[in-house]
């Protein structure tokens, strides 16, 4: 059992993680990242919010700085 440990935190952070990116951020980071999102990334934006993230991470030099600030607090 012990050794089950640090997967099972592991997946539970995958979990929370992945229910955040589900969840595309709290309201205030989507209005960060709005602009930015329309302006770079709007070819994507079926492809679901790890093609959104992945794009807003290709584009980081050129996104606002609110937006830039979101993905740098976020870990991204």
């Amino acid at each position: 059992m012990k050794n089950y440990v640090p997967i099972i935190g592991a997946l539970s952070l995958f979990l929370s993680d992945a229910a955040m990116a589900q969840h595309g951020g709290t309201e205030q980071e989507q209005r960060a990242c709005a602009g930015s999102v329309q302006k770079y990334c709007r070819p994507i934006l079926d492809q679901g919010d790890f093609a959104v993230l992945a794009c807003l991470q290709q584009h980081r030099q050129k996104l606002t700085v609110s937006c830039r600030k979101v993905l740098t607090d976020d870990g991204q």
